[in-house]
């Protein structure tokens, strides 16, 4: 994995992912794969998707746009109240 990828991913933690449960759609392997057509459309229309296997999390289908936001945002250095 790109280790831009991977700076992106230490943001992103369970807890954050569980709260976004009740905003996306959740896609189960099999579905997602015979209707890849329409979760590709809905992650670029309507926000990220979930697509789970044997009921587990898998992965978030998201636009290319929104993780460039997330890569940045993760880059960004938190600032320390002593600064200024």
């Amino acid at each position: 994995m790109p280790k831009s990828l991977k700076e992106a991913h230490r943001g992103i933690t369970p807890v954050k992912i569980s709260r976004l449960k009740d905003a996306l759609h959740s896609w189960q392997l099999q579905t997602a794969k015979a209707r890849f057509s329409e979760v590709f459309r809905l992650a670029r229309t309507e926000g990220p998707q979930i697509i789970t296997r044997r009921g587990q999390e898998g992965v978030v289908m998201v636009p290319v746009e929104r993780l460039d936001q997330l890569v940045v945002r993760c880059r960004q250095p938190e600032e320390s109240p002593l600064v200024g």
